[in-house]
């Protein structure tokens, strides 16, 4: 009676797993396809069980929410794979990384949309530095892990496992490769199960995974038996071996390829096809995003102030500015803006003014470690900034604070609104898109130079959502 009721268990779950397999479309197998993986892949049950979780309702929620937030730039992600001829279904690598958060943060400390560690990221030519950590720029970021993708293909010749590859690594691939190569070349050829060669092999191998053999031994093993052409697929490498600790492929990584595949189909649904989310399908139609070159130094809000954009805005897009400031020793530097602004920056970029910071005036017992927590900003940066070449100070020294003095009169701004609203006689008014200090003092007749002294302004520059004190 046990064995009977395993045996419907297994039918009842196989039929379930194979019909679903059967609701697919054609822009289902090109995902498979894209990714070079044999279209019979669409039944694994695993994969289907993946898929089915991820169209609960909740989840397509969640995936319609990462979509739109992300609409702004993920055209620009299209853009460059197109370019780079890296195939479009790892749009839905970078969701399954990072779920489209340019300033996502692992718990290894891997940062970014497509979720690069430090060392990583310096190979590939990412300056992680004082001002900027660009793992966090949304366009260097995506071409350098294109790079990183063509590489791991060249090598692998597969781009599924260039995804399996760049999540575990390329030398657990190695390693994969070689095992499934030695285990079915075994079953193939059992005479050959104890022959000196397979037992050094396997030897090397164990030592290897428990750290005694170094790499080159295990590479040098996955050079021989490459040239056994041994044909290999991905459900080769996905199986679970039973009785064996280290399976070919991290769970993790099993997990993962079969989350970009399901991602990449999700968006064939009806719920992203039809109705109020059909937009979603043609994000990447048009640019979203516009690269823009300028002088080093700038910070953010003197660039939003001169040319009329939103400063969180502006800011949003350029999150690996760690201080909002473009490297001050760069001639130029790259940062972006949404392409609808472009024609307004192009009209007002002449505006744009070298940014003003604060200036502090040492005072006796302060530090650099003092005055960088006083202002929330890394001791280094402020040594860094002054071009300082000792952490001593002296007194009435004058450092320059890289944090933008329209920032700081903005806080200002904020603190008198809190203690003014007890007057009748004054009034708070919020900044509106277009507003200027001179039309506001216009408004409520109010002398623009007093208006500026009882906000504590030095300079006329203001920002849409800024609170203005008004004192008749």
């Amino acid at each position: 009676m046990y064995k009977l009721v395993v045996f419907l268990f297994i039918i009842v779950n196989y039929s379930w797993a194979s019909l679903i397999g059967a609701n697919y479309n054609q822009r289902d197998m090109q995902i498979l396809e894209d990714l070079q993986i044999k279209s019979s892949f669409i039944t694994d049950y695993k994969l289907q069980k993946t898929y089915n979780n991820l169209l609960r309702e909740h989840n397509q929620t969640n995936y319609v929410k990462k979509l739109s937030d992300a609409s702004l730039f993920v055209p620009k992600i299209k853009k460059i794979l197109r370019e780079e001829s890296v195939p479009s279904v790892f749009l839905y690598m970078a969701m399954a990384e990072s779920d489209f958060t340019i300033d996502a943060k692992s718990n290894v400390k891997a940062t970014g949309i497509w979720q690069f560690m430090s060392e990583t990221g310096k190979h590939f030519d990412l300056d992680i530095n004082l001002y900027v950590d660009e793992r966090m720029d949304l366009v260097k970021s995506t071409k350098a892990a294109t790079k990183y993708l063509k590489y791991l293909h060249k090598r692998f010749d597969k781009w599924y496992l260039a995804a399996l590859a760049y999540n575990c690594g390329e030398g657990r691939v190695i390693e994969a490769i070689t095992r499934a190569t030695i285990d079915k070349y075994i079953q193939e050829n059992p005479s050959k199960k104890n022959s000196n060669k397979i037992k050094e092999f396997r030897r090397i191998i164990y030592y290897y995974q428990r750290g005694s053999e170094p790499f080159y031994k295990l590479n040098n093993i996955y050079k021989e038996v490459k040239n056994w052409n041994i044909p290999l697929d991905i459900d080769d490498f996905l199986r679970v071996q039973k009785n064996v600790s280290r399976q070919y492929i991290p769970s993790e990584s099993r997990m993962y390829i079969r989350k970009i595949i399901a991602l990449g189909m999700m968006n064939n649904q009806s719920f992203i096809t039809e109705n109020d989310n059909a937009h979603l399908l043609n994000i990447g139609a048009t640019s979203s995003v516009a690269t823009i070159s300028v002088k080093g130094g700038l910070h953010l809000r003197s660039i939003s102030n001169a040319v009329g954009i939103d400063y969180e805005e502006i800011k949003n897009l350029n999150k690996h500015l760690k201080l909002q400031i473009v490297p001050p020793y760069e001639k130029k530097y790259d940062i972006y803006i949404p392409y609808s602004r472009l024609a307004r920056y192009q009209a007002n970029k002449d505006l744009i003014k070298d940014s003003k910071y604060l200036v502090y005036v040492v005072k006796r017992g302060d530090s650099l470690h003092k005055i960088g927590n006083k202002y929330n900003v890394s001791y280094k940066v402020i040594k860094d900034f002054n071009r300082l070449k000792t952490n001593l100070l002296s007194l009435k020294q004058k450092l320059i604070i890289p944090i933008s003095s329209e920032k700081r009169a903005s806080r200002k701004n904020i603190r008198l609104a809190d203690s003014s609203n007890k007057s009748s006689s004054t009034l708070v008014y919020k900044v509106k898109n277009g507003d200027t200090l001179y039309s506001i003092a216009r408004k409520y007749k109010v002398d623009l130079k007093k208006l500026m002294s009882d906000n504590g302004l030095e300079s006329n520059f203001i920002n849409i959502g800024d609170k203005i004190v008004i004192k008749k």
